[in-house]
């Protein structure tokens, strides 16, 4: 998302227009509430740039700056949610993943409206390449995040100094994504611990 900041004045009509080339945070923060509201009321069939516009009363162009899409629209306010949320740290890296699926991914996403938001923006990814290229950065970036964990498990000897700790990551959330995908995160919530524990035995050298 660019990162240069439009600043943006009120107008007659009490729509906010772009001023400048910097972002103003308030008008940033009003579009996101806007789009998190328009989300919870109408869902992701009612969703649009021209939806949040009239309801953050903002000028389509300003939101097309910021955001050249709905679907990256869609995950910034994903993405506030998802900030909201500590990063699992109990001492073991069981814990540690039964927590990531529990609380950061299949209880998040069943628990509040971020999952019918981020199956559509999975979704999107598959017939847009400017969605997928969005997603596959803010993957990039969640899955270099969630490896400390491994690393964190390395340094207490759990698991051997070579294991790949992004493939952990991705064998977790792949299982995540798959019930996502398919409507069924009450059954794999309550299957967590023992895909963890197959996960984790086929980790080399786990001592767990």
């Amino acid at each position: 998302m660019n990162s240069t900041q439009p600043e943006t004045e009120d107008s007659e009509d009490g729509t906010r227009r772009s001023i400048g080339a910097r972002r103003n945070p308030a008008s940033q923060e009003a579009i996101l509430d806007a789009a998190e509201a328009v989300l919870r009321e109408g869902g992701i069939a009612g969703f649009s740039i021209e939806a949040v516009a009239r309801r953050a009363r903002a000028g389509k162009p300003t939101i097309y700056r910021w955001w050249p899409h709905r679907t990256a629209l869609m995950l910034d306010v994903y993405r506030r949610f998802k900030n909201t949320k500590g990063f699992p740290d109990t001492g073991t890296l069981r814990g540690d993943l039964v927590s990531l699926l529990d609380n950061h991914l299949l209880g998040f996403w069943n628990n509040s409206l971020c999952g019918t938001v981020y199956r559509a923006i999975v979704a999107e990814a598959q017939t847009d390449r400017e969605a997928a290229k969005v997603l596959i950065a803010y993957q990039a970036d969640r899955k270099a995040y969630s490896a400390r964990i491994v690393e964190r498990a390395k340094a207490r000897g759990e698991v051997p100094e070579d294991t790949n700790s992004a493939l952990v990551i991705d064998l977790v959330v792949s299982y995540a994504w798959h019930q996502l995908l398919l409507g069924q995160l009450d059954a794999a919530l309550a299957e967590a611990p023992a895909v963890v524990d197959l996960i984790l035995r086929g980790v080399a050298g786990y001592k767990g």
